[in-house]
């Protein structure tokens, strides 16, 4: 699918709704102006001064929509179409900042204020997180959707899981007529009105974390929507820190739960013609951790991101006003504390490798021998399941709502055990934690996208946590399993979403199954109910595995068997030496080294890994050259190889903490144009052919120190978003 072609390059970006400020003036290729507010085209052009292509990020489902609310936009109060719990609480983000239901009215008001922002020229909107609670869906403008969309009256959802399913599957649709509305509209709109194009994102938590926090959005229903070019992955540690269960403990596992979701966000546009940004949050919404938690977690989610090769564009910041001029709990615990100097340098060193990763092809990783192919099937459908816990035959009183600003504490156990969505992690985390680079591969794909599963050689699949939305599904995972792909199915049929209102189950006679799995397993030759074990179809096989997938999470006997079982499935194929756990996940993009060393592995005691070379450090502020790496399990490490970046001796910057343009080489010196924010000490390491003798930043002598064994020199000064003229001489 062609795309709308672009200016210039957008490789990283970032969203603020405060006005330009040098502080937080980062430096990249877009940045996304945030709120439709009144003083919209003074925000819009002050970053346009400071060299931006600007786009727009407003919300989709909440908002500074008072106007709205309270009748002043079209003389009609809308605090019906407020998200409602059960118990008749609205569904808040903020003081009169409710999650709203998409209606019609809703969308058309949402319309108004876009084209506001079209007139003011930007070049693309993005609508984020379109979001429905799972425990909503009983406020009045809902109800009135069930009846024009199922033609009968509306059930409460909490009252089965039938009611429960066909609520979530409403909410989903409802989100994705809205966006086809809006972007559509508004791209006629900007043609009609001003004979340009705009380009429409969509800002989207993964399917995973929408499941695990029981929020409902349209998901995949976007991917074939021609209006909607593209998605960015709101992935970050206040997703990825939320407790799952491996093993039977229960704890958080960032880095973990970062590598799913950004696997599931890059298969959700593989192969599809959309666009896709990876988002990075160095601190998190919670704003109660110390700069150390913040560190450390931004570590494991950058390395999570970029051991999926596919994806090249990221948001590189949210709010970037917070990050570098906020104030968060000091370690000390006496008060507060902003940004420690050096984090704020590494962050903009992270910031800038990242806009040069586009160029780069992943390379695989000395030493790595990884089991390829092996994917974990998630569909859209696991979001339709997960309501309140009354649904799921454990009522523990009141709803409840998870968004990652709490601890879990307050939760019951019941609630706590199932914000855990073991089904799913218990499949899932046996393979990261045993370096089995795993991908969650989104279901819906396989019908729209022919050839979405080559390259897969095992799947692993359970209708235990999700349903096949598609009688069409099962005909493309029969032709991939016929022409040698290997299919471990895992589930035991306790699943009370079984006998929800679908495909499945309305037919008559010989045409209604019990379970979904049994159409697939018909469909294949195996009859409805294989017997557990190998069964043999066509070029490749099918593995059945009774059994419900949230037991596998509670030991390590658990866990082992999901390992055994995709070594059998690589057997089958005639590859079983194919299957090499490992310590570590790591991969090579050109020059740049990640790596990620796994703990709670199946060794006694978890190995250190080891590594040999020249390399740069890219998550501390000096940029030490190092010859020798160790890493404990649990640590993550971003190098860079001097020995693959290094050009035929000539000099050139190597990495650096600012953007660097207008690169020159003179004889006895080099000299480039340094950008980043102000207030920020920049780190450059320069390849330079002999000892140098001075360096300048502007008018000033810049810090300077040379390393004779890699030939490089580090350069230290202030930085300005407006450019330095830093001049290095030998």
């Amino acid at each position: 699918m062609n795309r709308t072609a672009k200016v210039r390059p957008e490789w990283t970006g970032f969203q603020e709704s405060r006005p330009y400020g040098p502080k937080y003036d980062l430096r990249t290729d877009f940045v996304m102006v945030y709120g439709i507010s009144d003083d919209l085209p003074e925000r819009i052009e002050g970053w346009k001064k400071a060299g931006y292509t600007i786009h727009l990020m407003t919300g989709v489902s909440w908002g500074e929509y008072q106007d709205y609310l309270y009748g002043r936009f079209d003389g009609r109060d809308h605090w019906d179409e407020a998200q409602k719990d059960r118990e008749g609480n609205h569904l808040l983000h903020g003081k009169d900042v409710p999650y709203m239901v998409p209606t019609n009215s809703f969308t058309d008001y949402l319309a108004v204020k876009i084209k506001r922002a079209i007139d003011c020229g930007v070049e693309a909107i993005h609508l984020e997180e379109p979001e429905f609670w799972a425990q909503a869906g009983y406020s009045e403008a809902f109800k009135r959707e069930w009846l024009n969309y199922y033609g009968e009256e509306w059930i409460p959802p909490h009252s089965s899981p039938d009611a429960q399913y066909r609520a979530s599957r409403l909410k989903a649709a409802m989100y994705g007529r809205a966006l086809d509305r809006l972007c559509s509209r508004m791209k006629e709109y900007a043609l009609a009105e001003h004979g340009r194009t705009v380009r429409f994102y969509v800002p989207t938590h993964s399917l995973i974390n929408y499941t695990q926090w029981r929020i409902v959005s349209p998901e995949a229903l976007l991917v074939t929507m021609p209006s909607c070019d593209g998605f960015i992955a709101q992935v970050w540690t206040g997703t990825a820190r939320t407790p799952n269960v491996y093993q039977g403990v229960r704890r958080e596992r960032t880095f973990e739960t970062a590598y799913l979701e950004y696997g599931i966000m890059q298969e959700l546009t593989r192969g599809t013609g959309r666009e896709m940004w990876f988002l990075h949050d160095p601190v998190e919404d919670n704003p109660r951790h110390t700069w150390s938690d913040y560190r450390k977690n931004y570590r494991s989610t950058v390395v999570a991101s970029l051991l999926h090769p596919h994806v090249r564009q990221y948001e590189v910041c949210p709010w970037p006003r917070r990050v570098f001029e906020g104030s968060y709990p000091a370690e000390n615990g006496q008060g507060k504390e902003t940004i420690p100097a050096d984090y704020a340098t590494v962050l903009l060193t992270v910031m800038n490798v990242l806009r040069d990763m586009h160029r780069h092809e992943e390379e695989g990783a000395d030493g790595a021998s990884y089991t390829s192919g092996i994917g974990l099937c998630l569909a859209n459908s696991a979001m339709y399941q997960r309501g309140d816990v009354i649904a799921q035959g454990k009522d523990e009183g009141e709803p409840f709502k998870y968004d990652g600003t709490a601890t879990t504490d307050a939760l019951t156990d019941g609630q706590r055990e199932l914000l855990d969505w073991s089904r799913f992690y218990g499949m899932a985390l046996p393979l990261v934690k045993s370096g089995i680079p795993l991908r969650p591969i989104q279901l819906d794909n396989l019908v729209p996208f022919p050839g979405y599963l080559d390259g897969y050689r095992v799947l692993l699949l359970s209708y235990e946590f999700m349903k096949p939305e598609h009688p069409g599904i099962h005909h493309a995972l029969g032709q991939w399993v016929r022409e040698g792909g290997v299919l471990v199915y895992v589930g035991d049929g306790s699943d009370p979403f079984h006998n929800v209102r679908e495909w499945w189950n309305r037919g008559s006679g010989n045409r209604a199954y019990e379970r979904p799995e049994q159409h697939l397993f018909e469909s294949l030759g195996l009859g409805r109910d294989p017997a557990e074990g190998e069964h043999r179809v066509g070029e490749g096989g099918v593995i059945v595995l009774p059994l419900d997938p949230a037991a596998l999470s509670r030991s390590a006997e658990g866990a082992r068997q999901v390992r055994d079982v995709v070594r059998r499935a690589l057997a089958l194929r005639g590859e079983g030496g194919d299957f090499k756990p490992a310590n570590a996940l790591k991969i090579r993009r050109g020059p740049y080294l990640i790596v990620h060393v796994l703990d709670e592995t199946e060794e006694e005691t978890p190995r250190p890994v080891k590594l040999n070379g020249t390399f740069v450090d890219l998550f501390e502020a000096g940029l030490p050259v190092l010859r020798t790496v160790t890493l404990k399990p649990g640590e993550d490490a971003l190098l860079y190889d001097l020995e693959r970046g290094r050009k035929d001796g000539r000099p050139c910057v190597v990495v650096s903490s600012s953007r660097i343009r207008d690169e020159r080489q003179d004889a006895g010196r080099i000299a480039f144009v340094s950008e980043a924010p102000s207030g920020v000490n920049v780190s450059t390491r320069i390849f330079v052919p002999q000892p140098p003798r001075r360096a300048t930043a502007g008018s000033a002598d810049a810090k300077l120190s040379y390393d004779p064994a890699s030939g490089t020199a580090l350069v230290r000064y202030p930085g300005a978003p407006e450019g330095v003229e830093v001049t290095l001489e030998w």
